[in-house]
């Protein structure tokens, strides 16, 4: 993979966020935006997906967490793939967790494909995050859960869907969130009306209260 985009605090560094990008799109697509709403005391890392072929595109390479054989939400999934990705994103929190910052400080969040391997890596992770910021996306391997989950029931998610979205339907975020909602004690879906697969100033000034809110209530 190459080197994640960094953007540093502008304050004393107290926390992090780790943010993936959807398919396609690189590390610095959502840096900027990012940046506008983060708190003083947060780092934003923002790292690109590997190149590679992707089903879903005729077998066309581009920036992919892992591979995506379907949009279907009952279609087949690429588990090898998204264990990898999901161990990526982990060895991310682990070197933040090494440099001092609290697991409890660190939020996960992700867009699309991005969205979805945040709710893996946030769900089958072994020590409580500040919570999970979930756009357009789904949880993948959903079948596994809430088997699979071994994070505390405690972290809070927050997922964001645009009901016109043509590329992740609706639907799936609203599956995706009722069956999140069946083993996690503090899950958000909110609805984005006319949204399509996008992210929007209303979204973002959504993202930027709810973020603040974890890490007051995590604040030691």
């Amino acid at each position: 993979m190459s080197a994640p985009v960094i953007i540093e605090a502008t304050a004393k560094h107290t926390a992090t966020l780790i943010f993936m990008h959807g398919l396609g799109d690189t590390g610095h697509g959502w840096s900027s935006a990012l940046a506008a709403i983060r708190p003083p005391f947060m780092k934003i890392i923002c790292p690109t997906a590997p190149t590679q072929p992707v089903s879903l595109n005729a077998g066309f390479r581009m920036p992919s967490w892992f591979d995506l054989k379907t949009l279907d939400i009952s279609g087949p999934e690429d588990e090898p793939g998204i264990r990898a990705a999901r161990d990526n994103i982990h060895g991310m929190i682990q070197k933040e967790v090494g440099a001092g910052i609290p697991a409890n400080r660190i939020v996960l969040g992700g867009f699309s494909q991005g969205g979805a391997l945040a709710l893996y890596s946030a769900l089958t992770f072994d020590q409580p995050l500040a919570g999970v910021v979930a756009l357009s996306c789904w949880l993948p391997l959903h079948k596994q859960f809430p088997g699979a989950k071994i994070n505390s029931d405690d972290v809070p998610i927050f997922q964001a869907h645009g009901d016109y979205d043509p590329v992740v339907p609706y639907k799936f975020g609203q599956l995706s969130a009722s069956l999140l909602k069946s083993f996690m004690k503090n899950v958000t879906f909110k609805t984005y009306n006319g949204l399509s697969h996008s992210s929007s100033d209303d979204e973002m000034d959504d993202v930027k209260d709810i973020i603040s809110k974890w890490q007051q209530s995590n604040h030691l």
